[in-house]
């Protein structure tokens, strides 16, 4: 910042503190008898104000002045004693500010110069901390010098080890075409990314698996392994369960299964610290964690970083205005697009705004102080999630002005940690990454008038409802946002279609849609983003393409050539994996072979790999349905309600991005482009290892953590042989 901008900001903000607390003598003299700034005779009210202006600038240049050198005066008077002279300190400061004042105007009975004093104090604070909300400079001060305050209690050298910490920042759902709009240009939207992207950084786009979504990128990015994982949320038929990836119970049974896979700690297992994420890494270190915001008692950390951002004063105000001006923009820019008619549209109304907030303003700060907290203290690897862009795009659209505006505020959240890296006891190197993108387009409600739950019902004879209803979002914030509150998990009982028939016993995730019918006719339906699931919970097992043909023939093709669906998964007893098109087409997995128009083409190229390593794992749903894609636009149609979205193949939300400073070697292997959040993995292992900060498989030492995360409730302890085995 230009020096004069920093010293005309300085004085506005002076001077707008002078004037809440002059105006607040005028109050308070208007209310106690015992203090007035006026003389005997009565003075005008110009004259009145220019005294209590005087007063409150002697009075706020004598607690500058003054009080500095009566706090070292008192450093060996007890805390207690502090705490009891403060008030009488600033009443005695009063009154001799008072004393200034010519002609004897300003007088004050002593008991009211306390009371003065402590109103006026706390006035300007409010004023003095209101008016630091978008001051980045000062915020930026004031987290490392919190954070050097309880850098004590870790017992490293004082200048830290020599070899380079790591910090992950995960920009959540931000895609690599996205991103490079953002730094181009010669005033470029993300300005602290451009300036790397063009010297320090590199760039490189990666390619996500079918599941394009936080739960199955990240559990492999931080544990190693997303197998059988095949979307955001499934039924898993053998316990009648629901899973949802960011629900709490549902986060550390999969990070459990993940560690007992790999045998693994996790990316963070060697002094790491977790931050905002779905899944720990094995950090010992963990706030706003997801997979242990279910544990009870002292395991459970996860909302300790809340506590440990608002214990102090500032960041309260500051982030409380933040998440107030935030609610506010909400209103005002749903409100201008409805008024502007544009389409796509989604609801914004309810909870969403304080939602959006949460997850643009409360999350953002406390991981963003975490982060530096960390950094500070010199831990050795460090991933945090900042999750705002994602919510937003979600509802108003990957590009829209609204989400753009988000990627500019954490752009400068990015700036605040790359600043404070500079007073860290260690070097830091900063590598930027996402787990998925997003692709647009209008939901599939919207553009086709029904919902996928309705085109099963038709396809299997069933009466399809006049009026549709419509799936919620499936955003990660409102989960993060109910843990960070203890409010218990969203439960949903049985819906009345399914009384008749097999109940799933929890549900994790909003009420799925199912179909009504006897029992031997009940799919379930779930929204995975434009990734569908349909499941015959009374069928054992995954059910073939001949059973399915036998109990509703006309269900497949209903689907396969709908215009909206891109193509349909199924297992054939004879074939094996067929996915299914329109008119017909089909590409056999196994074979490679193909009838017609191959339905794979228009999701590039990896896409036949993507969904042939998805039909291995053992709870793949009896159907899996991908919307169409426009080759040409990248627009799906998601079977939840939302315009941005992602989850499946399609679009910019299968190619996200990998920043990574110079001196480290190139992410891309000789064979090709990174595939796979498996592949990125290793990457930051290797990248870790090259900083002399190695991170060790657990080895036996992995049955002591296995231990410390037992398997959720509801949820059985499947062995390697359960886990491996296909369908």
């Amino acid at each position: 910042m230009p020096r004069w901008k920093s010293l005309s900001g300085a004085l506005f903000r002076v001077l707008a503190v002078w004037l809440v607390s002059s105006l607040t003598l005028l109050v308070l003299a208007a209310l106690l008898p015992d203090f007035r700034l006026q003389s005997a005779g009565g003075d005008s009210l110009t004259r009145t104000a220019f005294t209590a202006a005087l007063g409150a600038g002697a009075f706020g240049l004598l607690s500058a002045l003054v009080w500095p050198l009566l706090v070292r005066a008192l450093l060996l008077v007890p805390a207690l004693v502090i705490g009891l002279l403060v008030f009488f300190l600033n009443g005695s400061l009063l009154l001799l500010a008072l004393g200034l004042i010519p002609e004897g105007r300003g007088q004050a009975a002593p008991e009211t110069a306390v009371i003065v004093a402590a109103v006026m104090s706390a006035t300007s604070s409010a004023a003095s901390g209101f008016l630091a909300v978008r001051n980045d400079e000062a915020y930026h001060r004031r987290l490392v010098r919190l954070a050097g305050r309880r850098r004590g209690r870790r017992s490293l050298a004082a200048r830290g080890p020599a070899t380079p910490g790591t910090v992950f920042l995960q920009l959540d759902g931000l895609g690599h075409d996205l991103l490079c709009e953002a730094v181009r240009g010669d005033r470029p939207l993300m300005k602290t990314v451009a300036r790397w992207t063009g010297d320090s950084h590199r760039l490189t786009p990666w390619r996500t698996d079918w599941s394009s979504q936080t739960g199955a990128s990240q559990l492999a990015l931080l544990h190693g392994s997303n197998e059988d994982l095949p979307a955001f949320r499934w039924y898993e038929k053998e316990t009648r369960t629901l899973v949802v990836s960011n629900r709490p119970t549902s986060a550390a049974e999969l990070q459990r299964r993940a560690i007992e896979r790999t045998g693994d700690g996790g990316l963070l297992a060697y002094d790491g610290a977790s931050r905002g994420n779905l899944f720990s890494g094995g950090a010992d270190q963990v706030a706003l964690v997801m997979s242990v915001a279910a544990r009870r008692g002292r395991h459970n950390r996860s909302r300790a970083g809340y506590f440990a951002y608002f214990s102090d004063p500032a960041n309260a105000t500051r982030t409380a205005v933040s998440f107030v001006a935030e609610v506010v923009r909400e209103i005002v820019q749903s409100l201008r697009t409805r008024f502007r008619r544009e389409l796509p549209r989604v609801a914004r109304g309810g909870l969403y705004p304080v939602i959006r907030a949460f997850a643009t303003v409360v999350e953002r700060d406390v991981v963003v102080a975490a982060v530096i907290g960390d950094m500070i203290a010199g831990r050795t690897a460090v991933y945090a999630d900042l999750v705002g862009y994602d919510e937003v795009a979600h509802h108003s659209g990957p590009a829209h002005r609204d989400a753009l505006q988000v990627l500019r505020s954490l752009d400068r959240a990015i700036a605040l940690i790359a600043r404070a890296a500079r007073h860290a006891p260690r070097p830091y190197r900063i590598v930027l990454l996402s787990d998925h993108g997003q692709s647009h387009g209008p939901p599939f409600l919207d553009r086709y008038g029904l919902s996928l739950g309705d085109l099963v019902r038709a396809g299997c004879g069933l009466p399809v409802p006049r009026r549709a209803g419509r799936t919620p979002s499936g955003a990660e914030a409102r989960e993060a946002a109910r843990a960070a509150l203890g409010r218990p998990e969203e439960a949903d009982g049985p819906h009345p279609a399914m009384t008749d028939g097999p109940q799933p016993e929890k549900s994790d995730g909003p009420q799925p849609e199912k179909t009504e019918g006897p029992a031997s006719s009940h799919p379930l339906v779930l929204a995975s983003g434009n990734l569908g699931l349909v499941s015959f919970p009374d069928v054992p097992g995954r059910i073939t393409r001949e059973e399915l043909d036998r109990r509703h023939p006309a269900l497949l093709g209903t689907l396969a050539n709908h215009p909206g669906i891109g193509f349909v998964l199924v297992r054939s007893a004879a074939h094996g994996p067929v996915v299914l098109g329109p008119s017909g087409a089909e590409h056999h997995l196994d074979t490679g072979h193909v009838t017609g128009t191959d339905p794979l083409a228009p999701f590039g190229a990896g896409a036949a790999e993507a969904v042939r390593r998805t039909d291995r794992f053992p709870h793949t749903a009896d159907l899996m349905v991908n919307s169409a894609c426009d080759p040409a636009t990248g627009a799906v149609h998601a079977f939840e309600e939302q315009i941005g979205s992602h989850g499946g193949l399609g679009g910019a939300q299968s190619h996200p991005f990998l920043l990574w400073p110079v001196e480290l070697t190139p992410p891309a292997p000789d064979d090709g482009p990174l595939t796979g959040a498996e592949q990125v993995h290793r990457v930051l292992r290797r990248w870790l290892g090259e900083a002399e900060g190695p991170q060790l498989p657990l080895g036996p030492g992995a049955d002591e953590l296995r231990r410390e995360v037992p398997p959720a409730e509801g949820f059985p302890s499947p062995g390697p042989a359960a886990q491996d085995k296909p369908r």
